[in-house]
């Protein structure tokens, strides 16, 4: 394994356009572009084309397409869950999804981080920090979880929420940024 793809995986700054991080950026572009075709005809294939892509898929997960990702196999799904159409999940670092999680449409999971230094940025230097959404954990259409942000379990995110800091279990948040309004 080459230097860069190392340090990414090691949450380390690193250089994106490493021609090994590419050729896996390439194999996530292929497959996803397999999968966004497939016909829901033919769950089969579908569900075999998320298993070559992503890192884990537990039983009983449906994924409607469109689906974006940086590489996939950092993404982990848990048994039940289920994620509408257009979601974008940037797995530059590891996304855990739990079990029984629902996502809205246009949910958006993003672990990448780019320096504020301009001359790092310049350089095409960027890192990654992991999410994870806990078990039973609803995000409402359009939300968006920034990197480094842990979702407790069975907490509910409002439509259009921008989630930047963690959020514990079992509460209700919304807005921009999100900010839990009652306990459930």
């Amino acid at each position: 394994m080459g230097e860069q793809k190392e340090r990414m995986l090691a949450g380390e700054l690193y250089i994106a356009d490493d021609p090994e991080i590419a050729a896996d950026a390439l194999r996530a572009a292929l497959l996803t572009e397999r999968y966004n075709t497939s016909t829901a005809a033919d769950p089969g294939t579908r569900r075999a084309i998320l298993h070559e892509l992503l890192g884990a898929v537990g039983a009983d997960v449906e994924i409607r397409p469109p689906l974006q990702v940086d590489y996939g196999y950092r993404i982990t799904v848990g048994a039940g869950t289920f994620v509408n159409f257009g979601a974008v999940m940037l797995d530059v670092a590891p996304v855990t999804i739990g079990a029984d999680v629902q996502m809205g449409p246009n949910v958006q999971l993003l672990t990448p981080t780019h320096p504020l230094d301009p001359e790092l940025r310049r350089a095409k230097w960027e890192s990654a920090v992991p999410i994870i959404i806990g078990d039973n954990v609803w995000l409402g259409g359009g939300v968006i979880v920034g990197p480094g942000v842990t979702i407790g379990e069975n907490t509910v995110v409002g439509a259009g929420a921008v989630v930047t800091r963690d959020l514990p279990s079992n509460v209700v948040a919304v807005g921009v940024p999100a900010r839990v309004t009652r306990r459930l």
